[in-house]
């Protein structure tokens, strides 16, 4: 059976890999620059494009305008008015482009483990909490029963241990146990960094309000994966090569 060709609009300025695998066709979706990026930052709710073009402080006015037009071409994203009095234009994610959040929180995890990824960079609020719903070390969150609160910017957010779950997401953080105050960059140094909080609390970075013993353990429970040796490194060459194992083939 012959299949049938499907066309469908090309969103501006997007290349195409012309590719019928799935992975090509990701990549024909979401694989321009920065594309993913602001995907990433709508995981979270809504956010104007000032907003967006503000957490994504190396992107232009213009490539954001053009890849909020691909992504709404595409179907992953959608214009909406807020109601008055506001009134003010937002993005938001379709059902569809919030299916992309696993992808995206896999690719992260990947990535941590290249031996080039600097967790010391610059990084959103919407960053710093995706992080945490992707590395949570759920065996070493067991037994834990708390609200923990974020402030970040002029945004704040909630996580919740409850019956050995954890959520995340915007929120009040009114009637937390334990609140964390400060810049994303903070955050990660102490969870991700290692940083004292008694040193990042003296130098002005990170504030805590509530339970101090519940703050030293949550800092603990992002453990990042190891680190991926690179080719030559001691411990590549001292264990066997799989590929060495597979006879050569023949080019068909």
């Amino acid at each position: 059976m012959k299949l049938q060709k499907v066309t469908t609009k090309p969103s501006p300025s997007r290349r195409r890999y012309d590719d019928a695998c799935g992975t090509a066709h990701a990549l024909d979706l979401v694989g321009e620059r920065w594309a993913l990026l602001v995907m990433r930052e709508l995981m979270l709710g809504s956010k104007r494009f000032s907003t967006l073009r503000a957490d994504l402080p190396g992107i232009s006015a213009n490539v954001l305008t053009q890849r909020l037009e691909g992504l709404e071409a595409a179907g992953l994203v959608v214009r909406r008015k807020l109601p008055p009095p506001s009134g003010a234009q937002v993005y938001e994610l379709t059902e569809w482009g919030y299916e992309a959040e696993p992808i995206i929180q896999a690719l992260g995890r990947w990535a941590t483990r290249s031996p080039d990824h600097d967790p010391s960079l610059p990084l959103s609020a919407t960053s710093i909490i995706l992080s945490f719903r992707t590395m949570i070390d759920a065996e070493r969150a067991q037994g834990i029963e708390a609200r923990i609160g974020f402030r970040i910017g002029a945004e704040s957010f909630l996580g919740i241990f409850s019956g050995g779950a954890f959520t995340i997401g915007r929120g009040s953080v009114e009637g937390a146990d334990l609140v964390f105050t400060g810049s994303a960059v903070a955050l990660a140094a102490a969870v991700y960094g290692g940083q004292d909080l008694d040193a990042l609390a003296k130098a002005g970075a990170l504030a805590i309000e509530g339970d101090r013993a519940l703050a030293e353990r949550f800092t603990t429970l992002f453990p990042l994966p190891a680190k991926a040796p690179r080719p030559g490194d001691e411990e590549q060459c001292e264990a066997p090569s799989k590929v060495d194992e597979i006879p050569a083939q023949r080019p068909l």
